[in-house]
């Protein structure tokens, strides 16, 4: 086990030597060349995570810092995630943006870093509990999740009070993005929480079901299936991701009920909002990740310059990087753009 852990550790040194050689020369040309910063994401593959590089990567450029990217191996990858951090200590960086996989189980090694001197931003999923890390850059994932609800029962209009709900989440470990997107979604459709903390505990008769989908195509099919096997006539469908909206959308085409299940989703990637449009998905709420990142690099260089902290969004406890509800069929007293503004929006 311990020759596994220095084994990827290792990896990880060598993955951020090769990404901070990229920006090597603009960090000895700008004013904070003695700067350096890590992005740590749930992984490198998942289009939201990859934009938050890219945006990571163009704030480092601009303003000269020097930068190391490492990413979990898959959405979960907790092992992954803790030997960055203790590689970003052992490297000097001045801190670190982190999209962690396992929100309660990372933070011994965030204090760690924070006991280091390391300035810690959450991006997009707040650790639990939330101040531990320095600040949040993220979506008001209540809000994304409570504009899909709210746009789903004003849909369905009368018929929402007979609705069949099924919802796909993430995975059974509850991470902190997954609960408030669950549950603002809920809330929106008109369904009385029972732990706003965490999801499966609420007694409405019209949830079918939760499941899971790690996120992804494959994950959705499957986790649709079950909901499926639960109840046939589910005919709403709630989920963490467009990958898994994708996966439920052909797990319901394969018995012919494709066009009669209202599906909504979060992320606002291109190929989700694309979606949309061909009626795939009929809303989503759209995050900005390349924001979060650039954001996140801004405020380690100030944090390094002089100590100062970043302030959150009024009323909230963290920045918020802001969300639209996205839909071609628009719902009376919920705000929304259409799919073709979405698109000039989009990443991925």
């Amino acid at each position: 086990m311990l020759e596994e852990r220095m084994i990827k550790m290792t990896k990880l040194a060598l993955m951020g030597s090769a990404i901070a050689l990229g920006t090597a020369g603009t960090a000895m040309a700008g004013s904070h060349g003695d700067i350096s910063a890590c992005l740590i994401t749930k992984t490198d593959t998942n289009p939201f995570f990859v934009k938050m590089r890219e945006g990571a990567t163009a704030a480092a450029e601009e303003l000269g810092v020097e930068l190391q990217a490492f990413a979990g191996q898959f959405d979960g990858d907790h092992e992954t995630q803790v030997a960055a951090i203790e590689t970003c200590i052992a490297s000097g960086a001045k801190g670190i943006l982190l999209t962690a996989s396992d929100t309660s189980s990372i933070t011994p090694a965030v204090q760690q870093a924070r006991d280091a001197g390391l300035l810690v931003i959450a991006l997009d999923t707040p650790l639990s509990p939330a101040d531990a890390a320095d600040a949040t850059f993220a979506t008001d994932n209540y809000e994304a999740g409570r504009l899909i609800g709210a746009w789903a029962a004003g849909q369905m209009g009368d018929a929402a009070a007979d609705a069949k709900i099924g919802l796909l989440n993430i995975n059974q470990s509850q991470p902190t993005v997954g609960v408030l997107r669950n549950q603002g979604f809920l809330e929106g459709f008109g369904v009385d929480l029972g732990d706003p903390n965490r999801w499966g505990d609420e007694d409405d008769p019209r949830i079918v079901g939760h499941d899971v989908s790690d996120g992804a195509e494959e994950g959705g099919r499957e986790g649709m299936e079950s909901l499926l096997a639960l109840d046939p006539m589910v005919n709403v469908v709630y989920t963490i991701n467009e990958p898994a909206a994708a996966g439920a959308y052909e797990a319901l085409r394969a018995i012919g009920r494709e066009n009669d299940v209202l599906i909504v989703s979060v992320d606002g990637g291109c190929p989700g909002v694309q979606n949309v449009a061909e009626g795939v998905i009929g809303a989503t709420s759209q995050q900005y990740p390349l924001d979060m990142a650039r954001l996140g690099i801004e405020a380690i260089v100030n944090y390094a310059k002089d100590g100062s902290l970043p302030e959150t969004s009024p009323g909230l406890d963290f920045y918020n990087t802001g969300v639209s509800l996205i839909t071609d069929s628009p719902v009376e007293g919920v705000e929304s753009i259409s799919s073709e503004k979405g698109l000039e929006l989009c990443w991925g």
